[in-house]
Formats: structure tokens, C-alpha cells, sequence
């Protein structure tokens, strides 16, 4: 559903994102691609532990300063 919704949103039909694909794959090679989705993924995982982690020390010192 998100993946149709996204193609939608940006016009892009099937052969405009394998034409794409190849100038991605042409640009950055076949051993680079992991390496950078594996770097994307460490990113957001970093990003989501930061905004829970947000959450709880507003949640701690709101605590604190009712004390």
C-alpha cells in the first residue's frame, strides 16, 4: 500500500523506477548499495532510539520539578 501510494504521489511509473534503479546501480556499483542501506538503517535506528530517549528525560524532569 505505502509502496503504490508513494508511485503515485511522485507520477512515477514501473519503467521510469527501473530506469532509476540502473543510474543508481551505474552510480554507486553493486558492493556499494549494502553498504549505504546498512548506514541509512543504523541512522534511523539511531534517530528513533533519540526520540524515545527525548521522551522519557522531559517525562523524568517533569517528574523532578513536581517534587
Amino acid at each position: 500500500m505505502l509502496n503504490s501510494v508513494l508511485i503515485g504521489f511522485l507520477g512515477l511509473g514501473g519503467s521510469e523506477m527501473i530506469i532509476i534503479l540502473v543510474i543508481v546501480l551505474l552510480l554507486f556499483g553493486g558492493k556499494k548499495i549494502p553498504e549505504l542501506m546498512k548506514g541509512l538503517g543504523k541512522g534511523v535506528k539511531e534517530f528513533k532510539d533519540a526520540s524515545k530517549g527525548d521522551g522519557a528525560e522531559e517525562s523524568k524532569s517533569s517528574i523532578d520539578k513536581k517534587d
